[in-house]
């Protein structure tokens, strides 16, 4: 008896293991069949940064075009760092979504051994916008030109303060680049995102501070843009020279788009394409970007995997040049 009632409980394990198997099966929507649900966006900052902002654009079109509800959540910390370690570990179904920023992606794993996710986990659907990185300081501050600013940092090493978004973002590897090529030492502080470094530095609590072109555009009125990373003059502010007119040799600028998680399926990931490129061409949209101090860029995923590559390999050389001095 004992030996028939192990034998049923062996059956009824089989059982249990072969119907979790089918019913795992089961839950792996088909590729034709998504989005059939909400999805997230994760953005990896705090609201009101560029991320968000984009995010917000974005949000009613997808909700349009892909016909589901799209939810749209914050993730601040490390610099973006902990949005991303989330996203690499989210299952790969389409229904997480992460903004993405380039060169964070690049730089942090390049910087620190225990990030969380290397930049090979981060999968593009797409990158949307860009925008250059500018330098600034107070209305009422004594520095009036990039050379006011180097001089200041000469006569004081480690005395003047800068804000930026993250530790080994655009904004830090600008700010390591301008101190290197202008033989300067100077404090960074960074700050969880670009509305929080803003936010600081138009309260006193910073004396520069490195932005992106669209603060830059929302604040002009508030600070003194003394030179910005763009390659040519930047067209909302033509007004403000370019860093490398300055007499620096040196752009500075993020990407941004977003990403999934590894091991999504290559047909959600077109799906997912398709939905955000299409935004940019609706009426209005680039023109309302470009109003923002926004530069849209239109680059799907095999475009940003190459293009994520190629700036690994530029600045992997530009971190060690840094690094080395």
């Amino acid at each position: 008896m004992k030996t028939k009632w192990l034998a049923l409980v062996f059956v009824l394990c089989g059982l249990f293991v072969l119907g979790a198997c089918a019913n795992s099966a089961g839950s792996t929507e088909d590729p034709e069949d998504y989005p059939s649900k909400k999805i997230t966006y994760s953005i990896p900052f705090d609201p009101g940064g560029q991320s968000d902002v984009e995010a917000r654009r974005q949000q009613p079109y997808l909700e349009e075009a892909l016909g589901q509800s799209v939810v749209i959540q914050y993730k601040p910390g490390g610099g973006g760092s902990v949005g991303w370690t989330e996203l690499v570990d989210k299952d790969p179904d389409g229904y997480f979504l992460s903004g993405m920023n380039i060169p964070h992606i690049i730089l942090q794993p390049l910087s620190n051994d225990d990030t969380g996710y290397e930049t090979e986990d981060i999968v593009p659907v797409a990158i949307v916008q860009a925008t250059p990185i500018g330098i600034a300081v107070s209305k009422d501050s004594d520095i009036n030109s990039l050379a006011d600013l180097v001089e200041k940092a000469k006569a004081n090493p480690g005395s003047v303060t800068a804000a930026g978004s993250g530790t080994y973002s655009g904004h830090h590897l600008a700010f390591l680049q301008l101190q290197d090529l202008a033989g300067v030492e100077m404090q960074y502080i960074p700050f969880d995102g670009a509305a929080p470094s803003v936010q600081a530095f138009l309260g006193g609590n910073t004396e520069v501070l490195f932005a992106n072109s669209s603060d830059l555009v929302k604040y002009a009125k508030d600070m003194k843009i003394l030179a910005i990373g763009s390659e040519e003059t930047f067209k909302p502010l033509p007004d403000v020279p370019t860093i490398k007119a300055e007499g620096y040799d040196m752009t500075a600028g993020i990407d941004r788009g977003v990403a999934v998680p590894p091991g999504t399926d290559p047909a959600i990931i077109a799906k997912l394409e398709k939905a955000f490129l299409d935004i940019l061409d609706e009426p209005g949209v680039m023109d309302e970007m470009y109003a923002e101090g926004f530069e849209p860029k239109k680059m799907g995923h095999d475009a940003a995997v190459e293009y994520i590559a190629t700036k690994k390999e530029q600045y992997s050389r530009i971190l060690e040049e840094v690094k080395g001095n």
